[in-house]
């Protein structure tokens, strides 16, 4: 890996390392190009009030897991997996995934280990946030559903493992919609240090390093999740009910070791679990990524995210960066779900079946 690519990854951890005032840009297989951008008007954020949830969640085993998901759409229709991210929830897509439904796809939205009413099904399983073990939660819940092949799509931690399976699986992740870009990371990278503005932005990352900082995540969950939705959306005027349908599943009886464990694990104070290795091995080689794919960014994302100059050469398919204005921020597919809905059915359209 070039030294050049190794700068770039640390920009992954922190952008402002990497001009977090830089002119968006997109791409459409390695050409450059003016990025899309589309207005977004806060009438667009949330299509249906609070009280719209996923009213019959599914459970189901697979793997380590008994996995609690959303369904949505015709059984036979081509799948769609749309993922969440931290401190989310499945209510994140509650808006978008009607409108893939209506367009005739299989919707299916799991809640990830940590959240909602997903749970381990033994009490002796560590109880591991590591980046690779998302990415066999995610195999072995599609394993468990039969399903051969899907569009996958997400953000924040949702769009991680979206990145892992479309990089790793591409015959079975068959496009990509990603939020915020490549966010494939490894520890050998993140060991290496950014400049202050840089770590200032991940000041929860080292509060979590502590046991002080976990004691206060666990005495204050939902405090510090409504905390990180301010931050990370700061244009996004969400009323309580809209943060307590997603809180809830803060509740979680393993939210708080799985949160803790990622950040820790990214930081290097907590090892990587043996049986995942060869997995996190083959991502720490940060492999391309060649499905159709589309990635989006808000114009007022207040959270850690990359430049898209920084990662566009890693999408080596047929490829376009959109750029959302009208406020939106971390959290698109809730301030924004008509236009991710949109980017879902664009990309979903290059799927050979």
């Amino acid at each position: 890996m070039s030294e050049e690519f190794n700068q770039q990854r640390r920009g992954f951890l922190g952008t402002a390392a990497f001009g977090l005032l830089a002119t968006q840009v997109g791409l459409m297989g390695n050409a450059e190009a003016a990025p899309v951008v589309q207005d977004s008007p806060p009438s667009d954020r949330g299509i249906t009030n609070a009280g719209t949830r996923f009213s019959t969640l599914k459970q189901l085993n697979a793997g380590v897991l008994n996995v609690g998901y959303a369904e949505a759409g015709p059984a036979d229709g081509y799948p769609i997996l749309l993922l969440h991210g931290w401190p989310y929830d499945i209510h994140a897509f509650v808006d978008v995934a009607p409108i893939l439904a209506a367009a005739g796809y299989r919707v299916i939205i799991p809640h990830l280990r940590g959240y909602g009413t997903t749970r381990f099904l033994s009490a002796d399983t560590l109880r591991n946030g590591q980046q690779s073990v998302f990415t066999a939660d995610a195999i072995a819940f599609m394993d468990a559903l039969k399903v051969d092949k899907a569009v996958v799509a997400g953000f924040d931690w949702g769009a991680r493992i979206a990145n892992t399976l479309a990089a790793l699986w591409p015959k079975r992740f068959t496009a990509l919609v990603s939020v915020s870009g490549y966010l494939i990371g490894s520890q050998e990278v993140n060991r290496k240090p950014l400049p202050p503005k840089a770590e200032l932005q991940w000041w929860y990352q080292y509060y979590f390093a502590t046991e002080r900082g976990e004691a206060g995540y666990r005495q204050y969950t939902h405090e510090f999740a409504r905390l990180i939705w301010e931050l990370a959306s700061p244009q996004w005027k969400f009323d309580d009910a809209t943060f307590a349908r997603s809180a809830a599943s803060l509740d979680n009886p393993d939210h708080v070791a799985i949160s803790i464990s990622n950040y820790r694990w990214r930081l290097g104070l907590a090892p990587s679990e043996a049986k995942y290795e060869a997995l996190e091995q083959k991502l720490a080689q940060f492999p391309n990524i060649t499905v159709p794919t589309i990635t989006m960014e808000g114009d007022a994302n207040g959270a850690p995210h990359p430049d898209p100059k920084v990662y566009a050469k890693k999408f080596l398919g047929k490829y376009e960066h959109r750029h959302l204005t009208g406020g939106i921020g971390h959290n698109l597919p809730q301030e924004a779900p008509r236009a991710f809905a949109q980017a879902v059915l664009d990309v979903a359209k290059l799927v050979a079946r």
